[in-house]
């Protein structure tokens, strides 16, 4: 909830109070430098010991509510038929609107049913914009992704409300080029992950519903972040603004023909989900769900968690809840902007983003500016965040980089895990950063995987970078900092 002060100042103050802790620690910068350079500049290889915030994610990181903690207690661990299942079925029901749904084990493991459902060599699947799990399932399937945003949804100093909306004229010629037999599904995520968390509004999820539903083209919605989605959509879009966020996401979901999430991130849990009002849909995923997942009454999950879930489900449009995150997120852009750092603007779902191209203009794209920034703002914080640029992108045919679009430093916020004295101190050390940022070098791979390179794949820093920006930081903080 955003309070005003007395002084004028607006507060994104915490709804919540902390009842259980984990202890962290700050560890000295010398543990920082060995811990990158044994990670192979790579965030995702770092272990929780050398890490004093984790900004890496928030699939799977966010904090549970005391009534998800207790649901889990009285779970149903029967292998089929379980009642927790039946307990899910209520909440997606009641909260999302759909008769049919199946559990899966995560976001990626529903994107692989669908994948396996709809997509065929041949085949084009347009979206808002991809995300790297996504994108891999449908190409293995046979598919082309299409992105078909509006051109300004990569600029990152922005005022456009709405960055995650699809381009209906570009919608409209692709429907005319490929023809609509060609065209399984055209999917929207909420919010779009890779371009800075940014939202779709009402208006253009309507709009896309509207063109495709003659040529009977499936809207299918990525619901990972929809409750703050239909948060932004409740403070940005004109006519919502006294609109409830649960009576928002049932618009949403009605404009839908099959919804999938990964429950990480708005429900708060370990799990995912897919739903869906159309009969045919469910039984071809409640066919393909026992080879790959489980059975349909726990589809890979813990009983605890599909539990934990239908509470999440619940929860999740609770309008504290819902804006928890996203405000405290656009307090941290807000406080990135003043300190003259080249955040995303406006903020998004999700995550502050950095722009890293702006951050660091001396590198060359091909050096992994974004990659370079992530590693470099952990040495000289232990701040875990991630690259979403170049290296997230999977090389051609050729072996080529493919450039991605942007070159962004994503710093997660988790629901309910971090304060603003964290906030304060993240902004601190990237305006030191900022500073000093040309000490910052390019990286270079020498042990990369063929796909999502960008998990476990190890980098250098060129000229040995990482060994200076720690002498500088050394010299202005001391060596225990």
């Amino acid at each position: 909830m955003i309070v005003r002060l007395s002084d004028g100042r607006s507060l994104p103050i915490e709804m919540y109070k902390v009842r259980i802790v984990q202890k962290t620690t700050l560890p000295p910068i010398s543990q920082r430098l060995t811990a990158i350079e044994e990670a192979g500049y790579n965030t995702f290889l770092l272990w929780t010991k050398d890490i004093f915030i984790d900004m890496l994610t928030d699939s799977g990181t966010n904090a549970m509510s005391d009534n998800q903690l207790a649901a889990m207690m009285v779970s149903d661990d029967a292998y089929a038929g379980g009642e927790s299942y039946r307990k899910l079925g209520c909440a997606v029901k009641d909260i999302l609107g759909f008769d049919y749904y199946v559990p899966a084990h995560q976001g990626r493991a529903a994107e692989h049913l669908l994948a396996k459902i709809f997509c065929r060599p041949g085949t084009v699947v347009p979206m808002n914009y991809h995300f790297t799990t996504t994108k891999a399932h449908f190409e293995m399937g046979g598919a082309r992704v299409l992105e078909i945003f509006h051109d300004d949804a990569m600029e990152t100093t922005s005022d456009n409300p709405f960055k995650g909306n699809i381009d209906l004229d570009k919608l409209k010629e692709v429907i005319k080029r490929y023809g609509p037999e060609n065209i399984p599904f055209v999917r929207l995520e909420a919010t779009t992950n890779l371009i800075g968390g940014q939202p779709f509004s009402m208006a253009n999820l309507r709009g896309v519903r509207e063109m495709v539903a003659p040529h009977k083209i499936p809207v299918v919605l990525d619901g990972s972040l929809v409750s703050e989605n239909a948060y932004f959509i409740k403070c940005r879009e004109q006519g919502y603004q006294d609109t409830s966020i649960e009576d928002i996401v049932k618009e949403m979901m009605s404009l839908s023909d099959l919804v999938y999430l990964s429950g990480r991130k708005s429900t708060c849990v370990r799990g995912g989900l897919l739903a869906t009002n159309n009969p045919e849909y469910f039984n071809e995923l409640k066919a393909w769900l026992p080879v790959y997942e489980g059975f349909i009454t726990y589809g890979g999950m813990s009983s605890k968690e599909i539990e934990a879930m239908a509470v999440g489900l619940r929860e999740m449009v609770d309008l504290d809840v819902a804006s928890s995150s996203a405000d405290l997120i656009k307090d941290f852009v807000d406080k990135m902007v003043a300190r003259g750092l080249p955040a995303v603007t406006p903020a998004g779902g999700l995550a502050g983003h950095v722009d890293a191209m702006k951050f660091l203009s001396h590198l060359p794209q091909e050096h992994y500016p974004a990659g370079a920034l992530a590693a470099a703002l952990f040495l000289v914080s232990g701040v875990r965040s991630m690259e979403r640029g170049t290296i997230s992108m999977d090389r051609d045919e050729q072996g080529n980089d493919v450039l991605s679009d942007l070159e962004l430093c994503r710093m997660a916020v988790p629901r309910r895990v971090y304060t603003m004295s964290h906030i304060d101190y993240v902004v601190d050390r990237l305006g030191w950063l900022h500073d000093h940022r040309e000490l910052v070098g390019g990286l270079e791979f020498y042990e990369e995987p063929p796909v999502l390179r960008f998990f476990t794949g190890k980098l250098k820093a060129l000229d040995d970078w990482g060994t200076k920006l720690a002498a500088a930081f050394e010299a202005d903080f001391g060596p225990h900092v």
